[in-house]
């Protein structure tokens, strides 16, 4: 691969590069796929609407919480192997779910492929990065945040149309010829990558403990939105959470440069702040995913598709920024692009923030397109900036840290507006409050990516000055 940033991409890499969409498409697209489905789930099951929801929690939880460990495995093992590894685990358990004869082993099989998609996400990271040349690594960023967006902007409509003409099971089965197309590919043309990392023991306290501390938080905030989050089970969980995170921190002291998240990736300044601006600002894509559906169905009187298509504003500039964004990121740098991003989204959730009870979907309009421009801006361009702030052969595990931020940010961030939503006098006072709150955690974001990350120089000269100082 050549150095200049007029080199143009070779054959054999444009096609690894397609695999690498590929396996993104089917894990954004899994994440909203099934949330049209779940009415016809329930009542297929003659199950109850909470049960029925955990086909979407269930693999949320499971790959939330496994995600930092599988960018950890990457980087140790292979990237291509846990890639397939992941792949693997993801089509057997689709089919699994497509012929699951009772609720419990839809829900189970769920899990598992959360597994998969925890081991698949980090690794496509790693070596969507690794392919390119390091001038270049706001392309990958674009690409990956650019799929993504097109997996979660299609979904709705995917899992409607199948649901509807053929069974909510083809959801699942679709998913296990794009997954075999999809390894076969990376077989035949993605190198093996993997971190020089000399020490190669698994950190299994690390992984015990931030694993079971995160499901305990997520489950808690889930939950709490049902059962009030005074429930002392709910104070309980969140206890049980937030105490193993403090064992987790001394538990990574304690292993060095084994432990799951090695004191090189905690010392970075700029990627511990690529990590808390992220955790601001997840809260947004959560909230409007959520609530801007529901607005649409409750009172504007929209079908599931119909809300689906709804979103397509947003969702469709969401994915078209993020392509555009890479060429942004190697011009202007990290920071101008990554606060551009932050900005947009603050002021698009405050333009959705004044709907009322008579306002129509024209409303919903320009806050959807400012903020689908802002999604794509700062999340395929602070993924970039946090992946480049470390060693390459730390990119899966700095992935799937990212990831995992991205899911706590928006889980915690769902929650508190979920409570606001329930407490306030009407539905669409309460989504109007809490989208003006999301707009000042936009806001903090912004100052965070102004004053940590990046700078004004281009990504072509960052990776080269920190080269350059290293070696020299």
């Amino acid at each position: 691969m050549s150095e200049s940033t007029d080199s143009r991409l070779s054959r054999d890499t444009i096609v690894a590069l397609v695999a690498m969409a590929a396996g993104v498409f089917l894990v954004a697209n899994d994440f909203t796929a099934l949330s049209v489905a779940i009415p016809t789930i329930e009542a297929d099951f003659d199950t109850t609407l909470n049960r029925a929801q955990w086909v979407v929690n269930g693999y949320t939880v499971v790959f939330g919480v496994l995600i930092v460990t599988g960018g950890r495995l990457a980087d140790l093992f292979g990237r291509r192997r846990i890639f397939l590894t992941g792949a693997a685990i993801f089509a057997t358990f689709s089919l699994i779910a497509g012929l699951s004869p009772t609720i419990w082993v839809l829900i189970g099989s769920r899990a598992l492929m959360g597994i998969g998609g925890a081991l698949m996400w980090p690794a496509i990271l790693g070596m969507t990065y690794a392919l390119l040349p390091e001038d270049r690594a706001g392309l990958a960023g674009g690409l990956i945040i650019g799929v993504a967006g097109i997996g979660n902007a299609t979904g709705p409509l995917i899992g409607g149309f199948l649901t509807d003409t053929l069974s909510w099971r083809w959801v699942f089965f679709v998913n296990v010829p794009i997954t075999l197309i999809a390894m076969f590919i990376t077989v035949r043309a993605v190198p093996e990558t993997k971190g020089e990392i000399v020490e190669r023991s698994i950190d299994y306290r690390g992984i015990a403990t931030l694993s079971v501390a995160v499901i305990a938080i997520l489950v808690a905030l889930d939950q709490g939105t049902e059962s009030g989050f005074g429930d002392p089970a709910i104070l309980a969980l969140f206890f049980v959470g937030f105490a193993l995170l403090v064992v987790f921190a001394f538990v990574e002291r304690r292993e060095g440069e084994a432990a799951l998240i090695p004191p090189t990736v905690r010392g970075s300044r700029e990627f511990v702040a690529v990590c808390a601006a992220i955790l601001t600002v997840s809260a947004i894509f959560f909230s409007v995913i959520l609530f801007l559906p529901q607005y649409m169905e409750k009172q504007l009187g929209y079908s599931a598709l119909g809300a689906g298509a709804g979103l397509l504003p947003l969702m469709l500039l969401f994915a078209g920024t993020s392509f555009l964004a890479g060429g942004l990121y190697n011009r202007l740098g990290a920071k101008k692009v990554v606060t551009a991003g932050a900005a947009c989204l603050g002021i698009g959730m405050l333009a959705l923030s004044f709907l009322g009870e008579g306002s129509g979907y024209a409303i919903l309009i320009p806050g959807m397109i400012i903020v689908g421009i802002g999604i794509g801006l700062f999340y395929s361009s602070v993924t970039t900036a946090g992946i480049t702030a470390l060693d390459p052969s730390l990119s899966s595990l700095a992935g799937g840290i990212i990831y995992m931020c991205q899911i706590a940010g928006g889980s915690i961030g769902l929650g508190l507006n979920t409570a606001i939503v329930l407490s306030a006098s009407s539905f669409t006072e309460g989504i109007a409050i809490a989208f003006r709150i999301d707009a000042v955690l936009a806001g903090i974001g912004f100052l965070i990516a102004l004053v940590f990350i990046g700078g004004h120089e281009p990504l072509r000269e960052r990776f080269h000055l920190r080269h350059h100082s290293a070696h020299g």
